[in-house]
């Protein structure tokens, strides 16, 4: 194993302590780690954007299709909390339709998490407020595509 990849591994290993130390649960530290839903859908048909009272950021990217979720990515500057909360939720919400996905709750995120340390509770709510958020902005004809159009 090369320097570079010890270092990388050893990293990993402290980043993964730190979060378990803090209370964060395997599950919730795995979706931290892979961010498989962080990003932007070139054709998205809805994207919005929402800022918590904590100063994290997160914009929304769905392509929505006959009401139906059928993608969905976000981008997310913010803790580990913030981030792990939204990679599950994007999870939860794809295949759903709207009237579906806005029935999510805080309560479904943290329970797909498993376990956050308690101080990062309002990650959870940031992130079904953005799911909401763009939801009914969709809803309203409020649809923003990444291109203006």
């Amino acid at each position: 194993m090369s320097e570079v990849s010890n270092v990388l591994n050893n990293d990993l290993k402290t980043t993964k302590e730190l979060l378990s130390s803090s209370g964060y649960s395997d599950k919730a530290i795995q979706y931290y780690l892979d961010k498989k839903n962080m990003g932007v859908l070139d054709d998205a048909t809805q994207v919005s954007e929402l800022t918590g009272h904590c100063g994290d950021t997160m914009k929304i990217f769905l392509k929505i299709d006959d009401g139906i979720i059928r993608d969905a990515k976000i981008q997310v500057l913010g803790c580990p909390g913030a981030i792990a909360a939204a990679m599950a939720a994007m999870d939860m919400i794809k295949g759903k339709t709207l009237d579906d996905a806005l029935k999510v709750t805080d309560r479904d995120i943290f329970r797909e998490l498993e376990d956050i340390p308690d101080q990062k509770q309002h990650c959870i709510r940031l992130t079904n407020k953005i799911i909401e958020k763009a939801i009914n902005d969709c809803k309203s004809g409020n649809g923003n595509s990444p291109k203006g159009e």
